[in-house]
């Protein structure tokens, strides 16, 4: 991914705009993304107004440590699970000390992906201070670099449904 995708560049403005009209802060929790989230907002001038922090939990020992991911979620629904990605946003809520959160986990490929998780399975989840959280499970085609480009759109594009109109 670049972080001069148009696409993107769009969405994470829009995302600023949006937090900047509530005065609210973001953070993103990311695994297969590894940060392309942070820094696709973060390429935003003046996101230091409104993004709060960013979480790279690519192993499971950093999702339970950093995020608070219980070992029993990981241990009955594994770290690409749509169960696992809302614990990981609920977490970065916490820990970030900000208003809403997107958690991205996933099999990026080319290899680790099986029957029941194939390459391109991605589960999102986002998470807000007013208690909601929703998730969703994508399959994303191409290749490991096509997956991680389209997981941080949806990333970008749940956030802003999340948020809602400029106030």
């Amino acid at each position: 991914m670049s972080l001069s995708d148009d696409e993107i560049v769009a969405l994470a403005a829009e995302l600023g705009r949006r937090l900047a009209s509530r005065r609210a802060l973001v953070t993103a929790a990311e695994s297969c993304t590894g940060g392309l989230v942070a820094g696709a907002i973060t390429s935003i001038p003046g996101s230091s107004g409104w993004f709060q922090r960013g979480f790279v939990t690519y192993s499971n020992e950093a999702k339970t440590e950093m995020l608070g991911v219980p070992a029993e979620t990981l241990a009955r629904h594994g770290a690409v699970s749509e169960e696992t990605a809302r614990s990981m946003a609920e977490g970065a809520l916490r820990a970030g000390r900000a208003n809403y959160a997107v958690a991205i986990t996933g099999v990026a490929g080319p290899d680790g992906g099986t029957p029941a998780k194939p390459v391109g399975m991605v589960c999102f989840g986002w998470a807000a201070l007013d208690g909601s959280t929703t998730s969703t499970t994508k399959r994303l085609p191409g290749d490991r670099a096509a997956v991680r480009h389209a997981s941080v759109i949806v990333a970008l594009q749940g956030l802003i449904d999340k948020i809602g109109p400029e106030q």
